[in-house]
């Protein structure tokens, strides 16, 4: 494709085929960027030159995906909802660039306007109707962000029908995309329980019988989390067991590469930390949570994800040290503005300081994110809502 281009440089399709070509053939353990830069210098051009093509803006908006590029995809994912406003995962795609930024109710419109086009397409019999699900996986955890509670709920249901719909159709065992429900049904329950911070119902969940051994990871990373919120260090211990059997099944299977992956190292780090933590080894855990935060920080989190330096700040403010913890929640939101976890422990972290003014300030923007907690039954509502109550007999 390079040489393609080369020969062609002025040809629209043979840029924009170049660059997804430079982005596909990124290693999996490549945390420099180097590729998502080199595709941007091909694509930035011709998006000035041609910002109705779909290709062109699709392929800025995954070159995009990550926190420190995320901002420079903003303008084309803003455009490509006008583009292709029939093509369910065309509608989907801006939500990279909208979560990547914490912009969460863009996040949500143009995510349910794709699980819309799903639904139409799906009438219509058409392609495209599967592409529901992950749209789904970024409306729950938009909803999550912005405390509509009920709405994240809501997801997991609609979801589960739909996998039910479409598992129970004449030969879908032997569509190729059947791999992918397995892995929905698993990780929506995971992130609800996580981000809502049910550690009891996140230790009880059980994998899927059948699913591929990289799906049944993430339910024995949901449960080490929780483990190691809860202290139970034997718990935790078992599920990074079962955990590294998986991946060593994963890497004798068809994608071997997630073994090895940037991805799957960060998630091992985080489980041995919250391992650690269970165990009684504070520093252990500080030092391997910190390892995989800045792994993680190179590249961004997941698309839909937990910071692992939320983690590691979780961890600190436990540990009694809210300064430290602090410090780290707050370049957390950096990188991953305006999660709801994250603006209210630091606030926490900040009232543990003595430090009222830094916590009201993560307050006020928890609540503007939010709503002011209107859609939510959350005990960090009735948390902030004394903090803010205080502080206004104080100044009286």
């Amino acid at each position: 494709m390079g040489r393609l281009y080369g020969h062609h440089p002025h040809d629209l399709d043979a840029g924009a085929f170049y660059a997804l070509a430079l982005l596909a053939a990124e290693a999996p353990d490549d945390t420099s960027l180097t590729q998502e830069h080199k595709a941007m210098a091909v694509l930035n051009p011709l998006f000035v030159k041609y910002p109705g093509h779909p290709g062109v803006v699709h392929y800025i908006i995954h070159a995009c995906d990550t926190p420190s590029l995320a901002p420079d995809g903003l303008a084309a994912a803003e455009h490509y909802g006008e583009i292709a406003a029939s093509a369910p995962h065309a509608v989907h795609m801006p939500g990279h660039i909208f979560a990547r930024l914490g912009m969460w109710q863009a996040d949500i419109d143009a995510n349910r306007l794709s699980v819309a086009a799903s639904q139409a397409a799906d009438a219509r019999h058409e392609s495209g109707a599967m592409d529901q699900f992950h749209s789904d996986d970024f409306l729950l955890y938009a909803y999550l962000q912005s405390g509509q509670d009920a709405g994240a709920r809501a997801i997991i249901a609609d979801t589960a029908a739909a996998l039910d719909q479409f598992e129970a159709m004449p030969n879908m065992a032997d569509h190729y995309m059947t791999g992918m429900f397995p892995y929905y049904r698993t990780k929506l329950p995971i992130f609800f329980a996580l981000e809502m911070r049910d550690w009891k119902s996140a230790s009880a969940l059980e994998p899927i019988t059948g699913a591929p051994p990289e799906t049944q990871t993430l339910t024995y990373w949901a449960r080490t989390i929780a483990a190691g919120h809860l202290h139970q260090a034997q718990q935790a211990r078992a599920n990074l067991v079962d955990y590294d059997s998986l991946v060593e099944q994963v890497r004798k299977g068809r994608h071997a590469y997630f073994a090895d992956s940037t991805g799957a190292r960060i998630q091992r780090g985080e489980m041995l930390a919250w391992v650690a933590f269970a165990d009684g080894n504070p520093a252990d855990a500080v030092t391997q949570m910190r390892q995989s935060a800045d792994l993680q920080d190179k590249v961004g989190q997941g698309e839909v994800d937990i910071p692992a330096r939320e983690m590691l700040a979780d961890i600190l403010l436990e540990l009694g040290q809210p300064q430290r913890a602090l410090a780290e929640y707050s370049q957390a939101l950096r990188l991953s503005p305006n999660r709801f976890n994250g603006l209210f422990n630091a606030g926490v972290a900040a009232e543990a300081m003595g430090d009222r003014a830094r916590a009201k300030s993560y307050y006020a923007a928890l609540l503007e994110s939010t709503d002011n907690g209107s859609r939510s039954a959350r005990t960090e509502f009735d948390h902030v809502k004394a903090f803010n109550s205080s502080a206004s007999l104080a100044v009286k």
